[in-house]
C-alpha cells in the first residue's frame, strides 16, 4: 500500500468527522422545505439536487487527488474518479430539456451518492487512508445518499 500521509496510522482529526457530517445538513435543510411545501419547496427541490450533484463531482475530485498522491495513474482509476462529475452533470440534463420534475435526478443521485465507499473500498486496496476514513465515508455518503432519496419521493 501507498500512504498518502508520513503516518498512515494516523487518525482523522475530529475536526474532520465533524465537518464532514455537518455536509448532511444543507439537505437535511432542503428535505424540511420540501416537506414543508409552500413556494420554497421548489426551490429546496432545485437546491437538494444541485448540493447532491456538487457533493458527487466534488468525491471524484478526492478520489483523483488520492490517486495521484499515490502514484496510481491508470487510466482506470482517473476514468473513476472523472465519472462522478460526467454523472453529477448528466443529472441537470433532463432540466436543459424540458422537464419540470427532478425526481430521477435526485433518485439517481442517491444511489450514485450510497454506492459511493465503493470507490472508496476499491482505493483503498492500494492506497492507504487514515483510520476512520472509510467509517466516516459510509457514514456521510448514508446521510446524504438518503436524504436525497427522500427528496425524491417527497
Amino acid at each position: 500500500m501507498v500512504s498518502m500521509s508520513s503516518n498512515p496510522a494516523a487518525r482523522l482529526p475530529r475536526s474532520f468527522a465533524l465537518l464532514g457530517l455537518s455536509g448532511i445538513a444543507p439537505q437535511a435543510i432542503c428535505l424540511a422545505l420540501v416537506v414543508h411545501g409552500g413556494p420554497e419547496r421548489w426551490i429546496a427541490l432545485a437546491a437538494g439536487c444541485a448540493y447532491a450533484a456538487v457533493i458527487l463531482s466534488f468525491l471524484g475530485g478526492l478520489w483523483w487527488m488520492a490517486a495521484l498522491l499515490a502514484g496510481r495513474t491508470e487510466p482506470g482509476i482517473m476514468a473513476l474518479a472523472v465519472l462522478p462529475s460526467l454523472f453529477a452533470w448528466a443529472t441537470f440534463l433532463p432540466w436543459c430539456f424540458g422537464a419540470t420534475w427532478p425526481g430521477p435526478s435526485l433518485v439517481g443521485l442517491a444511489l450514485a451518492l450510497l454506492a459511493s465507499p465503493l470507490a472508496d473500498r476499491h482505493l483503498a486496496r492500494t492506497i492507504s487512508f487514515p483510520a476512520g476514513w472509510l467509517r466516516l465515508r459510509v457514514a456521510m455518503a448514508t446521510g446524504l445518499g438518503v436524504l436525497t432519496l427522500a427528496m425524491a419521493v417527497a
